[in-house]
């Protein structure tokens, strides 16, 4: 048997420059200028292979003879040394890159285009939700078409929705691997979607009131809370349930309330605010919410923040309505076209929707706010039950 260990600490740091043997293919290489290579001299297959052990500076020599048991004994399983470490160098870099630890980098990238950095977690929560608890472990570099088709193939036709925004965040997922470098087949989406066929799940809006029925249901948020006000906010306005509950002071101006473009429907970078013009009952409204006011917000949650949107919906789901509070932008719209003669360009703009093509835009320079500020106000008459025939509705009890 060759003999082991045949040099000492001391040598090793003395030695001129040179090939030193330590034994069992064990070599220390010393260069001129005092550093030096560790490496291991195997046969495999009838061939000498020489593995590089690490430098001499960063292994001590106890280390490399560590490292040489290890790889002697993986030669003598028949395996060659080198190209398993190279495997074993690639296993580790694909656990690396897993499709969860991907889709995270996609996401930071991403977030300079979503509203409000997408802390609201709407762009990621497909993933989070339906794709990273099946695959995410997977190296990103494995996912195939079968792989994407089996996650969400349970919820293809039934959460058609969100199963569309789940594929195109795997879509946008992949070439972020790609543009790392990584190699992965970016057109495993596309594979898996005609694998899985088309959506049979017909887009549903969400269910309103008749505009008829709405002064009764406004009538009966009568209690003064922050949700029956924060409604009754929703209904006068016309705006979308987030710039209710994020309302504060400092956005009122008399009869103005200027909404930041940040609580807009849309992605970050939209610039514009939008001017929502208040009319009277709206203005009785924010003066009763004021004394619930908390760190600027005058819709507060009962602990911090403000009011989820699911707290305005599950009022009106207590009380038996199919209809959810967005949907009274729907009311709105439908009494704008059926009860009034109100301009299309007015009642769109009333609602934050852009009309017309890009070039009509830059040369219309207004916001109709003196036409939306009257309709505002005839939009609170009726909804007062002043100018309109009340609708009996459901019995209205909250148990």
């Amino acid at each position: 048997m060759a003999t082991l260990n045949k040099l000492s600490a001391q040598r090793v740091k003395t030695a001129p420059p040179g090939k030193y043997n330590d034994g069992g293919g064990l070599w220390l290489h010393k260069r001129p200028d005092g550093g030096g290579q560790w490496f291991l001299r195997v046969t495999v297959h009838g061939r000498r292979r020489e593995m590089g052990l690490g430098s001499l500076s960063e292994v001590s020599l106890r280390e490399a003879r560590e490292l040489a048991d290890k790889w002697r004994a993986v030669r003598r399983e028949g395996k060659d040394p080198i190209k398993e470490r190279q495997y074993l160098q690639r296993v580790a870099a694909k656990s690396e890159h897993t499709l969860a630890a991907v889709a995270e980098a996609a996401f930071e990238a991403k977030k300079a285009e979503l509203r409000g950095d997408g802390k609201a977690g709407r762009w990621f929560s497909p993933l989070e939700l339906h794709v990273l608890p099946k695959i995410g472990k997977v190296p990103v570099q494995e996912i195939d078409q079968q792989d994407i088709r089996n996650t969400l193939a349970p919820i293809w036709h039934e959460k058609a929705d969100t199963a569309r925004k789940a594929m195109n965040r795997l879509n946008i997922v992949l070439r972020h691997a790609a543009a790392m470098g990584l190699d992965v087949d970016i057109q495993a989406p596309e594979k898996a979607r005609a694998l899985l066929g088309r959506q049979r799940h017909q887009t549903r809006h969400v269910p309103a009131l008749a505009w008829q029925e709405v002064p009764a249901f406004y009538t009966s948020l009568d209690e003064g809370s922050i949700t029956h006000l924060a409604l009754r906010l929703l209904i006068l306005t016309a705006v979308r349930s987030k710039p209710v509950r994020f309302l504060r002071e400092e956005q009122i101006e008399g009869d103005i309330w200027t909404i930041p473009a940040a609580n807009m429907k849309g992605r970050r970078g939209q610039t514009s605010d939008f001017r929502v013009p208040l009319s009277a009952e709206a203005q009785a409204v924010i003066a009763e919410a004021r004394k619930f006011a908390r760190d600027g917000f005058l819709f507060p949650n009962v602990r911090r923040g403000v009011i989820s949107d699911a707290t305005m919906s599950r009022l009106m789901e207590r009380r038996g309505l199919e209809a959810r509070p967005h949907g009274f932008r729907s009311s709105f719209r439908t009494w704008c076209a059926e009860a009034t003669d109100t301009p299309r360009e007015v009642a769109e703009t009333a609602l934050g929707h852009t009309t017309g093509t890009k070039v009509e835009r830059s040369y219309r320079r207004t916001d109709f706010l003196e036409q939306r500020r009257v309709l505002m106000e005839r939009w609170a008459g009726h909804v007062r039950g002043e100018n309109a025939e009340i609708v009996q509705l459901i019995q209205n009890t909250e148990g």
